[in-house]
């Protein structure tokens, strides 16, 4: 089930939402929280229910580990039982996401010939599974406190998280689960969890689906052999950025509004990455409780940079490599990693130098000197998306190698015909670099900021009318998020 469907907008939420209130307020919460874990397995089902058996023979043996993890802690193996959790779950991830592409490698490296099992990916299957992980280290270090089986049960199946994150850490979300308030409809809450919703239907709906077209043909096109010029190359490559802001802050959009209308805050997963100043900056505003669970988890159990600056870029190129592999079973998303991984170590190692011989960084520096920081590191991103989303290595290098075609004959003229895609480029560019993005808006911190008003309700009206509008007769009709593939 998508957030952007209509099976979820006029039915599955509004009937979640109203039984889950007249619960909290008549029966136990725990009845109350039971049924919202209920409904968050409707809804990971209603894609395929096979793979509830499998979600929740994970759920239960995580938490019974989690359960001996704790008891272990007091005869001090808990280490050992963690190693052992951390490794089936790694397991299980891999068996269904990396099996094929270790198989295809072995097979030309030994010349063997095993068959590839072609397993169906699990939804989410990342998602559950690094939440999973993230728990049981908490607990071995002492962090995880609630063990209240029914809220471990909703902590890991909250639909508003479960397809495409964030990744969510078990303290910030058992104390919710239990505090009294979460289970009554709060009026402000509604008002702007609606209005947050609205808004992401309206990035994924209007702005995300109506790009991706010119995104999909040049990239098909580059997949399938096709000749790129150099305006096509950066056309897709400009349409595919921009898809990927809006379809995932849309998501992401969208998963915070319909949890804060539930009473539910969720962490911030997304927070203008094109504005950030270098590509280090990028990774903390950008998909952001991947980044944490990176840093908390992998990063920081290396070494981090404890080790010194030449340890820590090891660290950070080896991190990065993974977050890559993390995102796709193939070439092109390892490439992706290892291009970002080049990119921060060397933006690392340029902030060393300033700040050791020129006495300033890169946050002291001047407006035009931030300006050109960003634009920059959105050129490096951008050029990295390409291997992100081509589906072959051969198309990936294709688009790149005309998008640095600068001499090529033409130009102007080709420019004239996507006239129409580059002005479509330039307002959605515009909207991520000038406009507040939802969590400033929601905090107040941006202009103009949400307050119970006839503006706001107007502008959630307009965002959920338009995004329907969309949704049910839009030339892309329902599509997926982007990262639901993940």
């Amino acid at each position: 089930m998508l957030f952007n469907s209509p099976i979820f907008l006029f039915f599955f939420f509004p009937v979640s939402a109203l039984i889950f209130w007249l619960l909290g307020r008549w029966m136990p919460h725990k009845v109350a929280a039971g049924w919202l874990a209920l409904c968050s397995l409707f809804f990971y089902g209603w894609w395929d229910t096979r793979f509830i058996f499998l979600l929740m023979a994970s759920i239960v043996f995580n938490y019974a580990i989690g359960m001996g993890i704790e008891r272990a802690r007091k005869h001090n193996f808990s280490g050992v039982v963690l190693a052992f959790a951390v490794a089936c779950n790694l397991s299980l991830l891999g068996l269904f996401k990396y099996s094929d592409f270790f198989i295809g490698i072995l097979n030309q490296l030994a010349g063997s010939s095993f068959t590839e099992p072609h397993f169906l990916l699990p939804l989410g299957i990342s998602f559950f599974t690094f939440t999973q992980i993230a728990f049981l280290v908490d607990v071995h270090r002492g962090i995880a406190k609630e063990y209240n089986p029914i809220h471990y049960l909703l902590f890991v199946t909250y639909f508003p998280h479960l397809i495409a994150g964030p990744i969510l850490h078990h303290k910030e979300m058992m104390p919710q689960f239990s505090a009294p308030q979460t289970y009554s409809p709060q009026l402000r809450s509604i008002a702007l969890g609606l209005c947050i919703f609205s808004i992401g239907l309206f990035k994924k709906t209007v702005l995300a689906d109506n790009i991706a077209p010119y995104a999909s043909s040049v990239f098909n096109s580059a997949d399938q052999g096709g000749a790129i010029n150099f305006v096509d190359g950066w056309v897709g490559a400009l349409a595919f950025t921009m898809q990927l802001y809006f379809d995932f802050s849309g998501y992401v959009d969208m998963a915070i509004g319909c949890s804060k209308i539930l009473g539910i805050d969720l962490p911030i997963n997304f927070n203008s990455p094109y504005k950030s100043i270098n590509i280090t900056d990028f990774w903390r505003r950008w998909h952001i409780t991947l980044g944490r669970f990176f840093r908390d988890y992998v990063y920081i159990p290396l070494g981090g940079n404890r080790g010194g600056l030449h340890r820590a870029q090891l660290n950070i190129f080896f991190v990065m490599l993974l977050s890559g592999l993390w995102h796709g079973a193939g070439w092109t998303f390892i490439i992706w990693g290892g291009m970002h991984a080049t990119m921060s170590v060397i933006n690392n190692y340029w902030r060393a130098f300033r700040s050791k011989f020129l006495g300033h960084d890169l946050n002291q520096s001047s407006l035009p000197g931030r300006i050109l920081s960003i634009l920059i590191t959105f050129i490096g991103v951008v050029f990295c998306w390409v291997f992100f989303r081509a589906e072959t290595l051969d198309g990936a290098i294709r688009i790149s190698l005309a998008m640095l075609n600068f001499q090529e004959v033409g130009i102007l003229a080709n420019l004239t015909a996507k006239l129409p895609v580059l002005c479509q480029l330039a307002g959605l560019m515009a909207i991520c670099w000038l406009l507040p993005n939802t969590n400033q808006i929601a905090a107040q911190s941006g202009w103009p900021a949400w307050k119970p008003n006839i503006f706001w309700l107007l502008v959630a009206f307009i965002s959920m009318a338009t995004g329907s509008y969309f949704m049910l007769y839009g030339i892309n009709t329902v599509n997926e998020f982007l990262y639901f593939n993940f």
